[in-house]
């Protein structure tokens, strides 16, 4: 029972560590669509004959710059 009750507390607090705007998930969000195809690789079209596109949005990764590892010494 104290082992489950000290489980509970330590999840807990674990939860309010991510809890802010920083951290996982958090960054610049980007769509991107693209023109939805049947079965056999044609493009759908809706009732006014203009493609019906797939959309969903991902997550833009930025790329960190860091310093030269120096080659092994041998």
């Amino acid at each position: 029972m104290k082992k489950l009750l000290a489980l509970l507390i330590v999840g807990a607090l674990a939860g309010t560590v991510y809890a802010g705007d920083e951290g996982p998930g958090k960054g610049e969000m980007k769509t991107v669509c693209h023109p939805k195809k049947d079965k056999n690789g044609k493009e759908v079209k809706d009732k006014a004959g203009k493609v019906v596109e797939e959309c969903k949005q991902i997550k833009v990764r930025k790329k960190l710059e860091g310093t030269e590892i120096p080659p092994a010494k041998k």
